[in-house]
C-alpha cells in the first residue's frame, strides 16, 4: 500500500468513526449490511436487525 493510501485510509476510518459518535448522540443508529444481512446498532449499544423508524 502507498503512503498516499495509507493517509487516505486513516483519514476515512477517522471520519467515519466521528459520524458514528455523532449518530449515537443524536439518538441515531448506525447501519451495517453483514454477509447480506442489515443489522442496527442502537444509541444504547444494542444490536438488533429490526428497527422502527417512526
Amino acid at each position: 500500500m502507498t503512503k498516499l493510501s495509507e493517509k487516505l485510509l486513516k483519514l476515512g476510518n477517522r471520519a467515519i468513526k466521528k459520524a458514528q459518535e455523532n449518530n449515537h448522540k443524536n439518538g441515531i443508529p448506525n447501519v451495517y449490511c453483514i454477509n447480506g444481512k442489515i443489522i442496527f446498532e442502537l444509541p444504547n449499544g444494542e444490536i438488533t436487525t429490526q428497527y422502527n423508524f417512526s
